[in-house]
């Protein structure tokens, strides 16, 4: 007996198609928003001369952590500087610091809501499994779909890739608040609110930090796949070398892509350590 497939893959491709032609509107708004937001950190990040970012990510390395670190930072960015991938690593970063910024400002809230919820996070939990298993390359597809190729798609597909930490620490530093100061804070006659802002959110921004700090580094290993479907950025660099097999080329932008991801990985870790001091 024969058991008859089941025809999934033609109710998703059913499904993606219903969507594009019901709300294209919305698609386009979100594409115009997103664009703009990369344009925007882009023409910041390259409008002023380069030695003048270099000093300005070495002191904040030198603020944030120690001189070593900001002699490797102002080393790293010059050797950036010095191989000719400045503009490509700059447009990496614009699309990097979109996606995360996305990710925390949707993140936080969801997380929120779960740590306040157990019918929340029993819904929230199996869809953030589905999204940290799921391949990172199938999410170009409908990316590339809904807003066609560019960078756009790109960050939308990094978004889903990376906000899943952001949520699952959230949820878990506020649930990890000891019950006797939520107590206490309620005899005080505090409101939820208050009680969150107040107690539970600065209790847990340790943990929250370290979500954010993993959905940056997610976000950057994303955006140099989406140089597949026509982002800009070191990733871009990479793929050409690939496809042309470059060795040095492909050696000298990866390189690139490693300095930056071990500077923002150092800065969002030493942001982390200051928080627990305080």
């Amino acid at each position: 007996m024969t058991v008859p497939k089941i025809p999934l893959g033609e109710w998703i491709e059913r499904g993606t198609d219903w969507l594009d032609a019901s709300f294209g509107p919305l698609f386009d708004g979100i594409k115009s928003v997103i664009g703009g937001l990369v344009g925007f950190f882009e023409w910041v990040l390259l409008s002023g001369p380069a030695w003048l970012w270099m000093v300005l990510f070495a002191a904040l390395a030198w603020w944030l952590g120690r001189w070593k670190f900001a002699v490797f930072t102002l080393l790293g960015l010059g050797l950036i500087l010095n191989l000719g991938y400045w503009d490509p690593t700059m447009k990496t970063l614009a699309m990097v610091v979109t996606a995360a910024l996305i990710s925390v400002l949707l993140g936080v809230p969801i997380g929120i809501l779960c740590s306040r919820s157990n019918a929340v996070q029993n819904i929230v939990t199996p869809i953030l499994d589905f999204m940290q298993t799921m391949p990172a390359f199938v999410y170009l597809i409908p990316a590339v779909t809904f807003f066609s190729l560019g960078v756009v798609p790109g960050v939308i597909a990094s978004v889903i890739f990376a906000i899943p930490p952001t949520i699952r620490l959230t949820n878990l530093g506020i649930r990890q608040v000891p019950g006797e100061l939520m107590e206490a804070a309620s005899a005080f006659g505090s409101t939820s609110l208050q009680k969150l802002v107040k107690l539970q959110l600065p209790l847990a921004l340790p943990t929250i930090l370290a979500g954010i700090n993993q959905t940056i580094m997610l976000s950057l290993s994303m955006v140099v796949f989406a140089s597949m479907i026509g982002a800009q950025g070191v990733g871009a660099v990479v793929y050409k070398a690939v496809t042309q097999v470059k060795i040095g080329e492909g050696f000298e932008a990866g390189l690139a892509i490693v300095i930056l991801a071990i500077m923002l990985d150092r800065l969002t870790q030493n942001i982390l350590k200051t928080k627990r001091k305080v």
